[in-house]
């Protein structure tokens, strides 16, 4: 049993005093006692807060982050940043994604993060063949997290169409493409790769341009119980081949034809109606944002109003890792509202701290998404946790809500000192406990991949 004290600390009815926290073997808070007097032999931090989790990565990304800049002959969008990155494929190796998924999540360890959903989709090599252990790309994710020790939600994708209606693959797409029976082989195989008490297995059929219905119903009939993601409405060309195809946007043809509940994870969701997204956030579904990918692709806004509004659920990604830090994600979303409706506060309630506002959806929507017993300082619950940095001058004289205020809309990662992931250790003083290592590794092979 190890015992933390926080002479501050969030939790699940609001802050409290001088809050002992004792962690299990097992990883899970043991238990929560307020109003304790300190104890001068127990490590003592002046805040603690529940750590969120990430509920949208596709790892390999990071390392074309900063290389698509360079505009086109003609207009650039995400179709044609979907076409450099599918050139890029061809170069990685199964080593080089564990390296770069490495570096991934320690970053997003630093920024306060202590779970990952990997919505992972390279899957074969690079003439699209099978690897011989079918899940070798699925064991080099779960092998950077554990090298990490960021908590992982693994979603093996299934991809089979290259469109609405069931058109084929083209070459771009040869590393992730597979029959709906040859993916659920490769999900089932990719159980094995998991080996934490805190890992889970989810699915995650890519969307409705890459899987036919036939494909989704086989898919789903495999009878899980975890995560379901899908892309759903990113991208306005997205929904008028929806339409073209069904008649139907993609989230009216989700609700339509599946049983959409909350275990479900749409990402994006950009591209919804008033009348989707009421309908929609009264399934119990979490809206899976992803802030600075969606403008970096320039999707839209997120209807996030209404969606607050009608009381659905969202969880924050970072999907191509143009950004890495959940601060920096919290306040585009919150600012993204802002500059759509010309007000301030959008997520808040009335006499709401904005901060507190964001931070307490982000745990609760990022948990949920993962399937994870996260998102609380609450015994029984994985002690997922963080240390802001009380010392750092954005936050300096600051407590409770006025830090989360401070972090979220004026800090970055530089405002974390620790950060635990069932239990795990993960940060200390402000840098990941691996980072040199895992940094050498990476820039290693970044030189390589850009020689």
């Amino acid at each position: 049993m190890r015992k933390l004290q926080a002479k501050s600390a969030l939790l699940p009815d609001g802050w409290a005093r001088n809050v002992r926290i004792e962690i299990g073997a097992d990883g899970r808070l043991a238990s929560i006692t307020p109003e304790s007097p300190l104890e001068a032999a127990v490590e003592t931090f002046e805040t603690l807060l529940p750590a969120p989790s990430n509920l949208h990565s596709h790892a390999f990304q990071r390392a074309l982050a900063g290389l698509t800049e360079t505009r086109g002959p003609g207009d650039d969008d995400f179709w044609s940043w979907r076409e450099r990155m599918y050139d890029f494929l061809p170069r990685l190796t199964p080593e080089d994604v564990e390296i770069i998924a490495a570096q991934l999540y320690a970053e997003l360890a630093e920024s306060g993060i202590a779970a990952v959903a990997e919505f992972h989709y390279l899957h074969h090599q690079a003439d699209g063949t099978a690897y011989a252990d079918i899940a070798e790309m699925a064991g080099r994710i779960s092998a950077a997290a554990g090298q990490a020790g960021l908590g992982l939600t693994l979603l093996p994708v299934a991809y089979a169409r290259s469109g609405f209606g069931g058109a084929p693959t083209h070459s771009g797409q040869i590393r992730f493409s597979n029959s709906a029976e040859d993916y659920l082989a490769l999900w089932e195989a990719s159980r094995a790769c998991l080996h934490r008490a805190d890992d889970q297995l989810g699915m995650a059929p890519h969307s409705l341009r890459a899987v036919t219905p036939e494909d989704l119903s086989t898919i789903l009939a495999a009878g899980h119980d975890g995560p379901t993601h899908i892309h759903a409405a990113e991208q306005v060309r997205e929904v008028e081949d929806c339409l073209a195809w069904s008649g139907q946007r993609p989230v009216e043809w989700l609700l339509e034809h599946c049983n959409i509940n909350e275990r479900w994870c749409l990402i994006h969701a950009t591209q919804m109606t008033g009348t989707e997204t009421a309908a929609l956030a009264q399934t119990g579904a979490v809206a899976g944002l992803c802030p600075t990918t969606e403008a970096d692709l320039g999707d839209g806004i997120f209807n996030g109003r209404q969606w607050h509004a009608d009381g659905g659920k969202w969880g924050i990604g970072t999907d191509s890792h143009i950004g890495r830090d959940i601060a920096v994600e919290l306040r585009q979303l919150e600012w993204s509202q802002r500059l759509l409706y010309k007000q301030r506060t959008v997520l808040a309630d009335p006499m709401q701290s904005n901060g507190n506002a964001v931070y307490t959806g982000v745990l609760q929507g990022g948990a949920q998404a993962l399937g994870r017993k996260s998102g609380k300082l609450e015994a029984g619950y994985w002690a997922d946790m963080l240390a802001p940095d009380t010392e750092h001058p954005v936050l300096a004289g600051r407590s409770e809500d006025a830090l989360l205020d401070s972090w979220i809309f004026t800090g970055s990662r530089d405002c974390i000192s620790d950060v635990w992931s069932a239990g795990r250790h993960i940060v200390k003083d402000g840098q990941h406990i691996a980072r040199a290592e895992i940094a050498g590794r990476y820039s290693a092979v970044m030189k390589r991949l850009l020689a």
